[in-house]
């Protein structure tokens, strides 16, 4: 390949990529906008796709169903969670990681309070959505496992770490139940680190 292709080539693939990205964000957007007024089983892939102004056929190249249109930070997710085990702070346990990890995220927020209220509500009103965002929540759990494995020198199969990253992300699933999440997530994982024997009830 010659430098001006090169020179030329660049930006085309540049602009694709950002229409791309531009046309599932106003795939996502719509989606939930019509979810929240009319509610998930009243809207079809259809109305979506018209919404947006694209093909039922693009739609599915971005999102793979109905209910992956609601979820579409999931690699952000994941990529966050491992973070906070491999960049966490000198002194800091990987359980009091991702404790503050999560009691940070959007779902306890105040500044985000009313807006995640209405996004959860939508999730726990909608079978199917609910069980889709476990799902693919608990997907994580492997990618957790890796890292507290490979934070700790022990191997990427051990059943400690895995066993910690499950009830870690549990927590979470739990949570959004609660009447109070935030106590929720804490008992969690005062458990956690400290055991049944420091913490059950006398």
């Amino acid at each position: 390949m010659t430098e001006t292709e090169t020179s030329t080539t660049a930006p085309t693939v540049g602009r694709r990529e950002r229409k791309k990205a531009a046309t599932r964000q106003a795939l996502a957007d719509a989606a939930l906008e019509l979810f929240l007024e009319h509610g998930y089983d009243q809207v079809s892939i259809r109305d979506i796709a018209e919404a947006a102004d694209v093909s039922t056929t693009t739609l599915f190249k971005h999102f793979p169903s109905k209910e992956a249109l609601v979820f579409d930070l999931d690699a952000d997710q994941e990529a966050a969670l491992v973070g906070a085990v491999r960049d966490r702070a000198p002194g800091t346990s990987i359980p009091q990681a991702l404790r503050e990890h999560l009691l940070r995220a959007r779902f306890f927020s105040a500044e985000y309070g009313e807006q995640i209220a209405v996004f959860h509500q939508l999730i726990r009103s909608t079978p199917a959505l609910t069980e889709y965002h476990r799902r693919m929540w608990m997907r994580h759990q492997h990618a957790v496992a890796r890292a507290v494995a490979a934070s700790t020198g022990a191997p990427a199969d051990d059943p400690t770490c895995a066993a910690l990253a499950h009830f870690a992300l549990e927590a979470r699933t739990l949570a959004e139940t609660s009447p109070d999440p935030r106590a929720t997530v804490n008992a969690a994982f005062d458990l956690l680190e400290r055991g049944w024997g420091a913490v059950q009830p006398r």
